[in-house]
């Protein structure tokens, strides 16, 4: 990989958070009307996923070109975090001090993309020893390499990440058990839910990644955490599709097209986790063309988005899913740009 080409995967996850945030920000100001109220944040927020994602590109980028300074290897996994805390408080506070339903669903989404986001950055965490990945694939056996993480340090990783997805679902089962005090709690329930998937989707990369750094990724690795992923993609996309189906002429089915983007996303995290299995200690030559996958998703979502604001010019219901979906297109985008780092980076070309 040369600098030009470190600069432009770098700068993607940036310019894809700036524009969620100026999207997110002129959707929100642009006029009062309850819609606006759930889509403008969640987009704007959806924002902080993009430059969680930045961490993880950064940290992989500068250890490829050479110029990852021992101090970034702690300050830039912080600043992921950072953001993910700042997100997480700040749905805290909307759904806690809403002045209405539309603000209890915007508030309760962006806590859950706060979730994501801390998930991302343990991703970034992981990665701060990804040169050794290479390293390792070229060695037979699972000898554990003594430069990379301790048991201790490779179970507190994964286990963090599953804390955090474990802390998802709850919150999403607690928010449909409130569906009787009204069908705003469905909907944030729902979405919550497919936050979650993705929750769990990252444990299965950040597991791949601190397994492969301490080399002791074995078959039985190979096989699950790819499932894992598409198990989650598949279980989001089959809910979007039932609640589309079954609450037919209820506004609140409009809620099933984000979940098809959510599991939009968790394909595109699977790019990721079948790339690493694909190639360690092996030769994939259709390596270079799993990056596909993420640009595919990434179509998928602003297609589909671009359906629904097509039909929101009938029906508001469809406003919030239209613009959601543009915020998740992004993200599959960002997801891109670190599947092709990745690729480059474990290349045996």
């Amino acid at each position: 990989m040369n600098h030009g080409i470190s600069v432009l995967f770098r700068a993607i996850p940036v310019a894809m958070a700036f524009i969620c945030f100026f999207l997110g920000g002129f959707i929100y100001l642009y006029g009062d009307d309850g819609a606006r109220q759930v889509a403008g944040p969640v987009v704007f927020f959806l924002g902080a996923v993009c430059l969680a994602l930045y961490t993880t590109a950064a940290t992989i980028i500068r250890q490829l070109i050479h110029k990852f300074h021992p101090v970034l290897k702690y300050v830039i996994p912080v600043f992921g975090y950072l953001v993910a805390a700042i997100v997480l408080i700040m749905g805290i506070v909307v759904f806690d001090t809403a002045p209405n339903s539309n603000f209890i669903v915007s508030g309760h989404v962006v806590a859950g993309i706060g979730l994501i986001a801390a998930c991302v950055s343990t991703v970034a965490v992981s990665s701060v020893k990804f040169y050794l990945i290479p390293v390792n694939s070229g060695v037979s056996g699972n000898i554990v390499n003594e430069k990379g993480f301790s048991g201790a340090a490779q179970y507190i990783l994964i286990g963090l990440a599953v804390l955090i997805s474990f802390v998802a679902w709850v919150w999403a089962l607690v928010l449909l058990s409130k569906i009787d005090e009204g069908a705003y709690y469905f909907v944030a329930g729902t979405v919550m839910g497919g936050l979650a998937c993705i929750c769990t989707s990252l444990i299965a990369l950040v597991a791949s990644i601190v397994k492969q750094v301490r080399n002791t990724y074995t078959d039985r690795d190979r096989q699950m955490w790819p499932k894992l992923v598409l198990l989650m993609g598949t279980i989001a996309l089959v809910w979007g599709i039932v609640v589309i189906l079954s609450m037919a002429g209820d506004a609140a089915n409009t809620t099933g097209f984000i979940m098809i983007g959510l599991g939009l996303v968790c394909f595109s995290i699977s790019s990721k986790v079948i790339l690493l299995s694909k190639v360690w200690k092996q030769t994939f030559v259709l390596a270079n063309r799993i990056p596909m996958i993420p640009v595919i998703t990434a179509l998928l979502c602003l297609f589909l988005g671009v359906f629904l604001f097509e039909e929101g010019l009938y029906d508001n219901a469809f406003f919030v899913p239209a613009r959601v979906l543009a915020g998740l297109g992004a993200i599959c985008f960002c997801l891109f740009s670190i599947v092709s780092i990745l690729e480059s980076g474990t290349s045996k070309k």
